[in-house]
């Protein structure tokens, strides 16, 4: 169940291309899972609600904010991965939340400076955080879409401008999925941007979990979520396994974020799963 999260108020629009949009103001009096992850993240762009729902989620998960910074640098290892050893230099991050240290283009830009990115966010504020970030970056592009609708995103003429679709490129759903319900069809979602994804592509997804969690700690928690602007579904294991049907798993598979392919100073012994993630390859 959990803490790490994206998202915000459902806004679905268009992005830096110029195209007209308007931004509302943030609503202080409800806690927004994207302010209430970079709160945990230890970052300011947050409210005095957002801290206080992470507080309470605190108390029934202390070990939350180390899973929330966990979940980061599992995105860190994956785009390097992708990037250094795979020769990916295409990225769509959806549900990319307020920007922070070491986003997606950061990271894939030391590695090949030519890679390009497209982060994707339904939360206006979100988008105006990125544009403002990356004002300087005509390779990387920030576009206002709702993961719920990803025949829009895919085809959104900005995205199909950016991205090649005819090459490997990989498609981050990084602690996102948990904001869609079983009523909004998660498996239909995954499909489609599947499909998308040209042979040589890579997903890559980190999902809340309850696996590891006490039965009442865990509804208390969503408890906190259902307060918030965006409710969260923890999946099981085999639940998030099943986002990657189609795909070859990269080693170690689905696994605690902190497990995969940790670096060294990382091993330092078990730790219960909050979040579990992967990466796959479409080979055809």
């Amino acid at each position: 169940m959990l803490l790490m999260m994206s998202g915000g108020s459902r806004v679905t629009g268009s992005g830096r291309q110029g195209d007209p949009w308007h931004v509302t103001p943030p609503d202080t009096t409800l806690p927004n899972p994207a302010r209430i992850y970079d709160f945990l993240l230890g970052g300011k762009d947050n409210f005095i609600v957002d801290r206080e729902a992470a507080a309470r989620l605190l108390e029934l998960i202390p070990d939350g904010a180390v899973a929330c910074q966990d979940n980061r640098q599992f995105l860190g290892r994956a785009v390097r991965y992708l990037t250094a050893e795979r020769g990916i230099r295409q990225f769509i991050d959806i549900g990319t939340g307020l920007p922070t240290q070491g986003n997606v283009h950061e990271i894939a830009q030391g590695i090949a400076p030519e890679a390009r990115v497209v982060y994707v966010d339904y939360d206006p504020i979100v988008i105006t955080h990125a544009n403002a970030l990356l004002a300087t970056q005509p390779s990387v592009i920030a576009h206002q879409g709702d993961l719920r609708e990803p025949e829009k995103i895919i085809g959104h003429p900005a995205v199909q401008e950016h991205i090649d679709f005819s090459k490997p490129l990989a498609t981050l759903l990084v602690a996102v999925m948990h904001f869609v319900t079983e009523g909004e069809n998660p498996g239909h979602i995954a499909k489609v941007l599947k499909d998308a994804m040209p042979p040589g592509s890579y997903l890559v997804l980190t999902h809340v979990t309850a696996d590891d969690i006490d039965h009442k700690a865990s509804e208390a928690a969503q408890r906190v979520y259902q307060g918030a602007s965006a409710p969260v579904v923890p999946r099981s294991h085999a639940e998030i396994m099943g986002f990657f049907e189609g795909l070859a798993l990269v080693e170690p598979g689905v696994v605690n974020v902190r497990d995969w392919r940790p670096t060294l100073q990382r091993r330092l012994g078990r730790q219960r799963s909050l979040m579990y993630g992967g990466v796959g390859l479409k080979r055809r």
